[in-house]
């Protein structure tokens, strides 16, 4: 392994410090490109052109939970030398292994023709082509970067283009459409308005993402396969959760600036595009479109990876990128989203059923699990849940539980 110059004193050059501290945040950024998808940006748009800047309080509730589940992640992951399922199956035997990795690869597995179709639309709509022939590009794409040998640079290296593509395109929409900042500041006020609650708790379950979070345990190991002289902390999640939120509030407050005041209500992302044109013209819905590309691609590439990932680890080929067989199902999962999306042009109801049915039983599982690992000093060492971060934890489970109540009343009783 090709190792850093040192000095004299034996310490390797500041620039090569700097550029391996750049390198270590490349975990936080494909967790936030991958949970800040086309459902985040509808979601968002939707809140902010129904009720203005009421809700971008939400936003800042929810990343503190992510903040707080991922760094614990990443945590498990830099204290451990063994995947997060195997400390699972060690500690409460093989069959919750096993649930929570073919969990994950269902949940993952049906939400991935919304990722398919969202790039597909996005490209469809620049070019007023036909969106099945950019879902087959888009999904060939993801599928050809799994020869690369060096799969997780890879990985990383377009996740964070992608992130850098979206924060140019939102901020310079948000820039455009010149916001109120005595607007902007009022909303991180908690308020619910009136027939605004369902939208909170589908943003809260969406950001607020456990399954994102634990994938940060593996990203991190993966990135101390490469540079095991790099110490990681944990903390490095903290930009790339940060991001996630600032993207999110970005979209919010586009749509709270331009659609809100003029009544306008939409039920698509690309809806927003739409509605950006007539005020702003082409090139703010350009570029809005592009920033939801990026948002879809990184959840399509993102997504699958998590999917394939965990369902790999929880057969017994290991949580690796390397693997062959984590490989397969990543591509299996891409073919499966771009499948569905051809074929049905939506998201069908018994897959997004599926999908909130499985998350509802699995997501406080995981994160109890998550919780318990991240505070069993034989594992952890010095590396142990403190007392802020227990009872912050403590609580991020408790508004986990009553969102899946809450999603299991939806669900089956309504």
């Amino acid at each position: 392994m090709e190792k850093a110059p040192v000095t004299e004193k034996g310490s390797a050059p500041k620039s090569s410090q700097y550029k391996a501290w750049l390198q270590s945040l490349g975990p936080g950024l494909i967790t936030a490109a991958l949970v800040f998808g086309p459902s985040k940006v509808t979601i968002a748009s939707i809140m902010g052109a129904s009720y203005g800047f009421f809700l971008l309080w939400i936003v800042a509730v929810a990343i503190f939970f992510m903040i707080i589940f991922t760094t614990m992640a990443a945590r498990v992951g830099i204290a451990t030398n063994e995947s997060l399922l195997s400390t699972i199956s060690r500690k409460w035997g093989r069959p919750g292994r096993i649930g929570i990795g073919v969990g994950v690869f269902l949940v993952t597995a049906s939400f991935q023709a919304g990722n398919s179709i969202g790039a597909g639309i996005t490209l469809a709509e620049a070019t007023h082509t036909n969106k099945t022939i950019w879902i087959i590009a888009c999904n060939v794409a993801g599928i050809s970067i799994l020869f690369f040998r060096a799969f997780y640079k890879m990985l990383e290296k377009i996740m964070i283009a992608l992130i850098i593509m979206m924060l140019f395109a939102f901020i310079v929409t948000m820039v455009l459409s010149h916001p109120p900042v005595a607007g902007v500041a009022s909303g991180f006020v908690p308020s619910v308005p009136a027939g605004s609650q369902k939208l909170v708790i589908a943003f809260m379950a969406s950001c607020f993402s456990i399954v994102g979070a634990i994938y940060q345990s593996y990203l991190v190991q993966e990135r101390k396969r490469i540079r095991p002289d790099v110490a990681q902390t944990g903390k490095e999640t903290l930009p790339g959760m940060l991001i996630l939120g600032f993207m999110s509030a970005t979209v919010m407050i586009c749509a709270a600036t331009v659609l809100h005041p003029a009544g306008i209500k939409i039920t698509t992302a690309t809806d927003m595009a739409i509605a950006l044109e007539p005020v702003f013209g082409n090139a703010a819905s350009a570029l809005f479109l592009v920033g939801l590309f990026g948002a879809s691609f990184s959840s399509l590439l993102g997504n699958a990876a998590l999917g394939g990932t965990l369902l790999g680890d929880a057969l017994g080929y290991g949580g690796q990128l390397s693997s062959r067989m984590v490989r397969t199902f990543i591509a299996v999962i891409m073919l499966i989203g771009a499948g569905v999306a051809i074929t049905f042009g939506k998201l069908p109801l018994e897959l997004i059923v599926l999908a909130q049915a499985v998350t509802i039983f699995i997501v406080p599982f995981i994160g109890i699990a998550l919780y318990l690992v991240a505070n069993d000093a034989s594992i952890m060492g010095k590396m142990k849940n403190n007392t802020f971060t227990n009872i912050a934890g403590a609580v991020g489970l408790i508004v986990m539980l009553l969102l899946a109540v809450s999603n299991a009343i939806t669900l089956f009783f309504s």
